[in-house]
């Protein structure tokens, strides 16, 4: 049994259909249907009666409704003590993946300084999955992650969009591929590749863009950051988001360019990810705010 079982059956019961409490909690309505399906099974009682017309409350549902009041209220209370707890201590914890640490993380940290002399920033870089899984956890506040077109995330967290780009080809500036307005596909197998390690999204999208063949030959970094310095001393090319190149050091530097994927039309979009709750610690809440402020003149 999960607290956002409860939170549906409760959101059903108060707005008369599933999808009012799908569009009210940002869930997907046959995600909220299955999950609501998960708690029936596990507690032996059908909690909504179903019909085409739409699912409304059933009698057993309502007998319990109650009960899942007081969980929820509890849940509330003890959450709002954890922040307490959490306001005190003046820790944010960010989890973040390589590619949005130095051209959006380090920015809006920088702000939030300002605004919270008195806070301490513990950044983690880690993948996708264990961000997930920490945010789910309660161990990390706030999470950066990337994510491919149709990607989903858990309905327990909540997406912020952030920036939205495509997979460019990261050249050394002197290399021949560096003069091209944009780079085929088949042009990027000729050349080595520094490929993201199994389990970051770019080892996805190059295992997409190239295919079933395997690749020739290339190296494995662990993480953008990494890629980038690889290629500016010219151990190969790799394939990242455009934001994480656009204004890096590296690139003003005049070490490494970014050319787009010819005839490739994938989108990447960088989200912040927190866990839904009804009340958010302030520093989360600032934090949040200044991640927007220093994604939305990139996104123009």
């Amino acid at each position: 049994m999960r607290i956002e079982q409860l939170e549906y059956v409760v959101a059903v019961s108060k707005l008369g259909s599933l999808r009012r409490a799908g569009e009210e909690l940002h869930v997907s309505q046959p995600a909220l249907s299955e999950a609501i399906r998960n708690l029936e099974r596990e507690l032996g009682v059908v909690l909504l009666d179903r019909h085409r017309s739409g699912a409304k409350i059933s009698l057993a549902g309502r007998d319990l409704l109650q009960p899942m009041a007081e969980v929820l209220d509890s849940v509330a209370r003890l959450r709002a003590a954890a922040g307490d707890q959490l306001a005190t201590r003046r820790l944010l914890r960010i989890g973040t993946v390589n590619a949005g640490t130095a051209g959006l993380v380090l920015p809006a940290v920088r702000a939030f300084q300002a605004q919270h002399p008195a806070s301490t920033v513990e950044i983690r870089n880690l993948q996708q999955d264990d961000i997930q899984a920490s945010l789910a956890a309660g161990t990390l506040d706030i999470g950066l992650v990337n994510l491919l077109d149709g990607d989903d995330v858990p309905p327990e967290l909540e997406v912020v969009p952030l920036l939205t780009g495509w997979p460019v080809a990261v050249l050394p500036v002197s290399h021949r591929l560096a003069s091209r307005a944009e780079v085929p596909a088949a042009e990027l197998r000729r050349e080595r590749l520094v490929t993201m390690r199994a389990g970051y999204l770019m080892h996805r999208f190059v295992h997409r863009l190239f295919g079933a063949e395997p690749l020739g030959e290339w190296h494995s970094a662990d993480g953008a950051e990494m890629g980038k310095m690889m290629v500016a001393e010219g151990i190969g090319i790799t394939v990242l988001p455009n934001y994480s190149v656009d204004g890096d050091p590296l690139e003003r530097a005049g070490l490494i360019v970014a050319r787009p994927i010819a005839n490739d039309r994938t989108t990447v979009s960088m989200v912040a990810l927190r866990r839904r709750q009804t009340r958010v610690n302030p520093i989360v809440r600032d934090m949040m705010q200044h991640l927007r402020d220093h994604a939305e003149p990139r996104a123009a």
